[in-house]
């Protein structure tokens, strides 16, 4: 297994993903009772009852592309000329979902009370849109590829280095992956030097030593540097 290294974007008020993490677009509840008033509902028709109003049923399901796991027949998402079929046995479903931009503030809180999922405005980018973002944001210390990257396998020497050359952070890794214990900001601060005393000693330790763990040490300086920056956190994991 290996270890990675994540920023804490939630502290760090430059992160440029935060705002849309925090906006809650859309949610679902389970028990829609009392809300289906405020809850999206789709016609829907039971897959057995589709089935068995159909002369060509497999023709029909293949055109559609339908979830035969499913236990409904969505109208909504047939071919329009397919739709006639079935409109007539269609009937209302209340589908759990919700458009939270559309509620007052007291419907909302309603939903969210008892919301099984949400999706936020960053759940709803396209990959392509989220790597744009991740590229141009200040806490993006991994070469533009976002604010999470690797420190290395778990069985890495670099922390028994580190102890050698009195670099306790460093050291600490494996403990705090286990732990769970985030880098305090002092601690992130403290990084960056240990971060300098580990390249300038693993020369000491052979050039396979430094073949080996001078990408890491860039990758851990460069998200400490970007965490003192933005002043926020950061952990391995």
């Amino acid at each position: 297994m290996g270890i990675n290294i994540r920023a804490f974007y939630e502290e760090a008020e430059g992160a440029s993903c935060n705002g849309m993490r925090k906006k809650v677009l859309r949610a679902h509840v389970e028990d829609v009772t009392g809300l289906e008033s405020i809850l999206e509902k789709d016609l829907m028709v039971p897959m057995e009852e589709a089935r068995k109003a159909l002369d060509d049923w497999e023709s029909f399901s293949e055109r559609n592309s339908l979830d035969l796991d499913s236990e409904y027949v969505y109208i909504g998402s047939l071919k329009k000329a397919d739709k006639p079929a079935l409109e007539p046995l269609a009937k209302e479903v209340c589908t759990g979902w919700t458009d939270m931009e559309k509620l007052s503030e007291e419907d909302r809180k309603k939903v969210l009370d008892v919301a099984d999922e949400t999706l936020t405005g960053w759940d709803m980018l396209s990959f392509d849109d989220m790597n744009s973002i991740c590229a141009r944001c200040p806490l993006s210390w991994d070469k533009g590829r976002g604010c999470i990257g690797a420190f290395g396998p778990d069985n890495s020497l670099l922390p028994s280095i580190a102890a050698k050359h009195g670099c306790p952070i460093v050291a600490s890794v494996p403990d705090r992956v286990e732990s769970g214990e985030a880098l305090s900001l002092e601690e992130t601060a403290d990084l960056v030097k240990e971060c300098a005393v580990l390249r300038e000693k693993l020369p000491e330790e052979g050039k396979m030593m430094v073949r080996r763990y001078s990408g890491p040490v860039d990758r851990m300086e460069a998200a400490a540097k970007a965490c003192v920056s933005e002043k926020c956190r950061m952990c391995f994991f």
